[in-house]
């Protein structure tokens, strides 16, 4: 009895060490891929801090010896960075909202009002997000060609303001809300709208939250959509404005990484601001299937 005693408490005593051996060694992979993900931004931002013939020095100073924060004002100045700020937050602004209503009157729609073939439409709809962009590209474009959009933030606002994605969401999310909370709105006479207006939109920070950063940022970074459809300089987004820091005989780094750093910095703050509903987000929308 005494063998069998000594025996289970080396046992018990040896489980918690190797459970903790594990839990350091997960930690330890996890930190060096965040390290390695995190890398390129870092070497970002050195890069923008730094003088031209020193950005491709090796071994790499991670640290620049003279710190060039004349590169960002050079940024701001040499051409009209302030014009593709503004022509770029306006487009993502403004297609985000548009993407929230659309998605979440869809949503509520498939998920909490009965109609005929309600399963079907929405798998059919839902489908639409396997076919390619670039199967879509030419007729969208003759379509805002023949609307007379082509060369104009709103050709790209258009489409962008209807998501699939957006509306799978919000059905799940939705799926989740009980419908007894619902039938008692209706039993005190409040209308669809008003039901979707008043108990489900404030219900639904998490997917709403989810779906901002989704779309902000996919219009925030968008650059095959105005190369198609913006000719003149003055409606340039970022991601094309940038692009006179690249010209045929030269790039200049240096300006190049400081133009990437200043635009990445509203979808940093648009994530910091909305992470903690993102992850809730993200942990209810496979509740219901």
């Amino acid at each position: 009895m005494e063998i069998a005693t000594e025996s289970s408490v080396y046992t018990l005593g040896h489980k918690p060490r190797k459970v903790l051996v594990n839990k350091i060694l997960k930690y330890i992979a996890i930190i060096f891929v965040s390290f390695l993900m995190v890398l390129p931004f870092i070497w970002m931002l050195s890069a923008s801090l730094k003088a031209e013939s020193e950005i491709f020095g090796f071994p790499i100073k991670w640290i620049p010896e003279t710190f060039q924060w004349s590169n960002y004002m050079d940024v701001w100045t040499r051409v009209p960075f302030h014009i593709y700020y503004l022509n770029t937050l306006k487009i993502a602004v403004v297609t985000t909202a548009l993407v929230i209503i659309n998605s979440s009157l869809a949503g509520y729609a498939f998920a909490k009002i009965k109609f005929p073939e309600s399963n079907r439409l929405f798998f059919i709809y839902v489908a639409t997000m396997m076919i390619p962009y670039q199967v879509m590209m030419i007729p969208q474009f003759m379509l805002m060609k023949e609307l007379g959009l082509v060369n104009s933030h709103w050709s790209l606002i258009l489409l962008g303001a209807f998501n699939p994605f957006g509306v799978f969401l919000f059905r799940q999310f939705f799926l989740s809300i009980p419908d007894e909370l619902l039938e008692a709105a209706r039993i005190d006479g409040l209308s669809e709208f008003g039901i979707y207006w008043k108990i489900i939109l404030p219900l639904s920070k998490p997917a709403i939250a989810t779906l901002v950063i989704f779309s902000f940022m996919h219009s925030w970074n968008d650059f095959l959509g105005p190369l198609i459809y913006l000719t003149s300089d003055h409606l340039y987004t970022l991601q094309l404005g940038i692009q006179h820091f690249i010209t045929q005989y030269n790039t200049e780094y240096s300006l190049l990484m400081a133009a990437a750093v200043s635009a990445v910095i509203p979808t940093i703050i648009v994530y910091f601001l909305a992470q903690d509903h993102f992850i809730k987000g993200v942990a209810n929308t496979g509740i219901k299937g």
